[in-house]
């Protein structure tokens, strides 16, 4: 029995920008009797069912946009004779339609770190469970990855997780709701072992895949202060210790590697945090900033966020510290307005954030916003090729609305193409050589600039595309840019690199 592991992708580059760590997380939690799995990122290369033997094992992994592409992946599986097992965000969310629909023959829902070896050994005697409770499993059962079984030069930054779940409840976002609003840390260890490996191997851009890297907030710590049971305060504190010392380690790491994490805005405020940040060399963070008005932070339930001048102080406080946002925003909520496009460019651009993302608003399983949405469109009775609207990711791609809420002002056309003149604006290259002046070097300016065109290639040009030539276009050029990307990103391999502060080390 092979066990075969695979991250469905409709695109395929070649290349990719970030490892897919539940494939290598998944390929440890599998016994070594049953050797070492076949891993295949469709991000890279298509799943081949040739490969498949009867009575071999395919798990699949599924967020919300990649099921339609997942579910065709495990149909031929099955073909092939497999036993087809789906997990992810969204096989927990839907268990059911990965039975129905994706040729499975199990599903497991939640952490499938420990579970997993469950699964093969049922798989190996007769037959899977239709559905396995993973739940959320705590920091010291986290499995490493098997980093050994990458494959070589198909990457340009690895990945490694420090901490799951998000205390937030943001609208838009299932995070709190799958992973749980309790921080659940990896022991420093832990972390460092799996990046000294990345290190070894010549990996020097690491994403730390959190949910959350700001746990708690200076507010969190107000309000239990203020309790008069302190045993809050003292959980609270007892976490944020384990950040700093967290980020005190990696600062011992060699100097040349650069980190990147997700975060929230309140961070801006404590500047502790953010020094220990600079010092550990996470150079770079994802900021969902969403809205940049007070309206539209509030229907998100963003109030913690800031908007206009004070969101340009809280993002330019980063900068401040040598720490270089990725911004997040969210178009298409009911309270934007044409001149909200403009003013959200101007916003990015005087903030200091040196790449930004520009998203039409997505009522994604799992959230707030798609529980409201869903009971408004159930009733309608709408669909598209004889799928109903509510289940918009079982559409065919060609035919997939672009939005999915109606405005009450603009309509989804206006939407879609206001939200591409910001990307195109944001990325005009003058603003994208202007702002790579974060590096000093040639070098590094070139890297910038690059991973600017590509980033924009990637992510809007192909994910707005309203026609399969111009996603076909932008599939060309990513792949003939991302070859020479990836090889700046890389460093010469440090084989002798040990874990600091280790005996010996």
């Amino acid at each position: 029995m092979t066990v075969h592991l695979v991250n469905p992708s409709d695109l395929s580059f070649g290349l990719s920008v970030i490892t897919p760590r539940w494939l290598y997380v998944l390929a440890s939690a599998t016994p070594r009797e049953y050797g070492d799995p076949i891993i295949v990122d469709e991000t890279i290369e298509h799943f081949d069912p040739v490969r498949v033997q009867p009575g071999d094992v395919v798990g699949i992994s599924v967020h919300t946009l990649n099921a339609l592409r997942g579910y065709h992946v495990g149909k031929l599986a099955r073909e092939a004779g497999a036993k087809v097992i789906f997990g992810g965000v969204h096989a927990s969310l839907y268990p059911e339609e990965a039975l129905e629909l994706g040729g499975a023959h199990g599903v497991v829902k939640g952490d499938g770190d420990r579970v997993w070896a469950d699964v093969l050994a049922d798989c190996m005697n007769g037959g899977p469970r239709p559905v396995y409770e993973g739940g959320r499993i705590e920091p010291e059962d986290f499995k490493p990855a098997r980093w050994d079984l990458m494959p070589k030069d198909k990457y340009m930054w690895a990945s490694v997780q420090t901490v799951r779940g998000c205390p937030k409840h943001c609208s838009f976002c299932s995070v709190w709701r799958t992973d749980g609003q309790r921080p659940r840390q990896r022991a420093a260890d832990a972390v460092l072992e799996e990046i000294v490996e990345l290190r070894r191997m010549g990996f020097r851009f690491i994403a730390l895949a959190d949910d959350n890297f700001y746990p708690v907030t200076l507010e969190d710590l107000e309000h239990a202060a203020r309790r008069e049971d302190k045993s809050r305060l003292r959980e609270l504190e007892a976490i944020r210790k384990e950040r700093f010392d967290l980020m005190e380690r990696l600062s011992e790491l060699p100097s040349d590697l650069v980190f990147m994490t997700q975060i929230t805005m309140e961070a801006a405020d404590d500047v502790e945090f953010l020094e220990a940040m600079r010092k550990a060399n996470v150079k770079g963070a994802l900021v969902g900033v969403e809205s940049v008005t007070p309206e539209g932070l509030k229907s998100v339930y963003k109030d913690f966020n800031s908007s206009g001048e004070g969101l340009v102080r809280r993002l330019q406080r980063f900068r401040e510290h040598k720490i270089y946002i990725l911004g997040s925003f969210i178009f298409g909520l009911s309270t934007d307005r044409p001149d909200t496009f403009e003013y959200t460019a101007d916003i990015a651009h005087k903030s200091g954030v040196v790449f930004a993302q520009f998203l039409p608003l997505t009522p994604l399983p799992g959230t707030v916003d798609f529980d409201r949405w869903e009971e408004n469109v159930r009733s309608t009775g709408e669909s598209i090729a004889g799928v109903p609207i509510s289940r918009y990711w079982l559409i065919p791609h060609s035919r997939r609305p672009k939005m999915y809420t109606p405005h009450p002002v603009m309509s989804a056309a206006e939407i879609i193409r206001r939200t591409q003149d910001v990307w195109d604006r944001f990325y005009r290259l003058p603003l994208v050589w202007e702002r790579s002046t974060i590096t000093k070097s040639i070098r590094g300016r070139l890297i910038f600039m690059l991973m600017s065109k590509l980033y924009r290639q990637m992510y809007a040009k192909s994910g707005f595309a309203t026609d399969s030539a111009r996603t076909r276009r932008a599939r060309r050029w990513t792949q003939w840019i991302a070859k020479p990307v990836r090889g700046l990103f890389q460093a010469p391999p440090m084989p002798e690199l040990q874990v600091p502060g280790r005996p010996g080390s």
